[in-house]
C-alpha cells in the first residue's frame, strides 16, 4: 500500500505552493481530511510537522537560488515568505550553520572546485554503490540543483534509452543487529523524470544469505514524471536476520532523485509491505496444465 493518501496530497499541495502564502487552516478543505487527522498522520510518516516541512523545503529552495541565481538575499527571503532578511538569515543559519551570504560564497567556491576536477558521471556517492543488471548504462551522482532538504540529493539516471529488461539500483547495506525482532519502517522522498518504472526497496537477509523479507514497490511503482513525494516500506526483522539492504531501483529509462532516507521502529499496528508474505500468495495453485492464457 502507498503511504499514504493524506500525506501524498499534503506534500503535493505544499510543493506546488512553496512561493505562495500557505495557511494551515486551508488544508482540510484542500486535502479533504480533518485538521487533526492530517496533522497526526503527516507527523507520524514524515517525522516533521507540516510547518516544519514547509520551512525546510523553503530553505532548501532558497539555498538552491543562492547558489544558482544572482537574486539578492532580500528578494529570496520575501519570495519564500520570510518577514525580513533578518528572520530569513536566522532560520537559514539554524539549518546550514552559516548565514546565506557566506553560504553563497562558500558553495560557489566549492562548485568551482568540483568543476575544475571534472567529475565524471560515473562517480558514486559516499556510502552508496551502483549495481544492477546493466550498471554501465546508468549513472549515480550527487545533485545540488535538485534536492528535497539540505544541499544535495542522489540522482540515479539512465545514460541512454535503456529498455525495460535493463535496470540499475543505488544501494547500501548494514548489519541487522540493532533491529532484530522489530518492525522496521524505511521512508524517503523521491522525484522522477520520464522514468519507465522505479521505486524504493528494502530487503532483510538471514545469516545464510537468504532473503526473508522484501519489498521493492513493484505493486505501487512510480512511472513518468513526478514531483517530490513521500514513500514508505515496512518489514519485520526476524531474530535470525544478519543484514539489511535498501536503495532505489530504476528499470529502463529516465531519472530518479532520492533524498531524506529515514529508518524508524514501528509497532505491529503499522501494516507490513512484505512482498514475500503468505498473504500475497494465492490460496491455491492455478493453471497447472497451462491451458489458460
Amino acid at each position: 500500500m502507498q503511504y499514504s493518501e493524506v500525506t501524498q496530497k499534503t506534500i503535493s499541495y505544499i510543493e506546488g505552493n512553496l512561493t505562495e502564502e500557505i495557511q494551515l487552516n486551508t488544508f482540510p478543505a484542500v486535502i479533504g481530511y480533518s485538521k487533526f487527522h492530517l496533522l497526526r498522520i503527516f507527523k507520524e510518516e514524515t517525522g516533521k510537522s507540516i510547518g516544519e516541512y514547509i520551512r525546510l523545503r523553503r530553505l532548501t529552495m532558497a539555498a538552491i537560488l543562492l547558489l544558482h541565481s544572482d537574486e539578492t538575499i532580500l528578494t529570496i527571503a520575501f519570495l519564500f515568505h520570510f518577514q525580513s532578511q533578518e528572520a530569513f538569515t536566522r532560520s537559514f543559519k539554524e539549518v546550514y550553520a552559516v548565514p546565506p551570504g557566506k553560504y553563497r560564497k562558500l558553495m560557489k567556491i566549492v562548485k568551482m572546485s568540483e568543476e575544475e576536477k571534472k567529475m565524471n558521471t560515473s562517480e558514486q556517492i559516499k556510502g552508496w554503490s551502483l549495481s544492477g543488471s546493466n550498471p554501465e548504462l546508468y549513472g549515480l551522482v550527487p545533485d545540488s540543483t535538485v534536492c528535497h532538504t539540505g544541499t544535495q540529493s542522489g540522482l540515479l539516471y539512465a545514460k541512454g534509452d535503456a529498455n525495460e529488461q535493463q535496470f540499475a539500483t543505488m544501494m547500501q547495506g548494514f548489519q541487522a543487529h540493532e533491529y532484530k525482532g522489530e518492525r522496521l519502517k524505511l521512508s524517503c522522498f523521491l522525484k522522477t523524470e520520464d522514468a519507465s518504472k522505479c521505486g524504493a526497496w528494502l530487503r532483510i537477509d538471514n545469516g545464510n544469505g537468504d532473503t526473508v523479507q522484501f519489498d521493492n514497490m513493484d505493486n505501487r511503482s512510480i512511472q513518468g514524471t513526478t514531483d517530490w513525494n513521500h514513500y514508505s516500506l515496512v518489514l519485520d526483522v526476524p531474530e535470525d536476520s544478519a543484514s539489511i539492504h535498501f536503495g532505489v531501483l530504476l528499470i529502463g529509462k529516465g531519472k530518479v532523485w532520492a533524498d531524506g532516507f529515514r529508518f524508524e521502529v514501528v509497532t505491529d499496528k503499522v501494516p507490513t509491505t512484505n512482498m514475500l508474505s503468505e498473504e500475497n500468495l494465492p490460496a491455491q495453485p492455478t493453471n497447472l496444465d497451462f491451458s489458460s492464457n
